[in-house]
């Protein structure tokens, strides 16, 4: 299974819950795993999180850290049009747009090969928000897509705060 990683992942494990400088583990451990190719993430999450100009964007843009993390490939355009229309609304305003924001990519990505690939979020369920307000899981569950939230990615995985690379 691939997990694609939403922005939120690495934006909330930095700032709550794993923090950088305290679980180092488990940015190694993310590290690692991306370059095994079981965690991933699209050049178009990536870049939202990179935007900052903080502790996580200058972790995420180390190179090491980017060549594992970035997941090589590009989603065609009319997948993303197809996750828009079809996940959200076919009628979206600009504003619509900018609430959405990157997930439609995301999703897409999911979508390449929805029996192998899954997409972690830190958002819950939200079945009654539509339109442009739609959370990730349920458009994902629209289109037969797994999702899952970080803590069950670490489990299906492996995590422990007492991981180590191997040698």
């Amino acid at each position: 299974m691939l997990f694609l990683l939403d922005a939120n992942v690495l934006i909330d494990a930095a700032r709550d819950y794993y923090p950088l400088e305290m679980v180092p583990e488990f940015w190694d451990w993310l590290v690692h795993n991306g370059s095994i190719g079981n965690i991933k993430m699209p050049l178009e999450i990536y870049e939202e999180v990179c935007d900052g100009n903080d502790r996580l964007a200058e972790w995420l843009r180390d190179p090491p850290v980017k060549a594992a993390i970035l997941l090589g490939e590009d989603v065609p355009p009319h997948a993303v049009s197809h996750v828009v229309s079809s996940g959200y609304a076919p009628d979206l305003t600009d504003a619509d747009i900018i609430t959405m924001g990157r997930d439609p990519f995301l999703i897409a990505y999911g979508l390449v090969d929805p029996s192998t690939r899954c997409i972690v979020t830190t958002e819950g369920s939200r079945p009654s928000r539509t339109r442009a307000n739609r959370h990730v899981p349920d458009v994902c569950s629209g289109f037969g897509l797994s999702s899952c939230n970080t803590f069950e990615m670490t489990r299906r995985l492996g995590f422990r705060t007492s991981w180590r690379a191997p040698s």
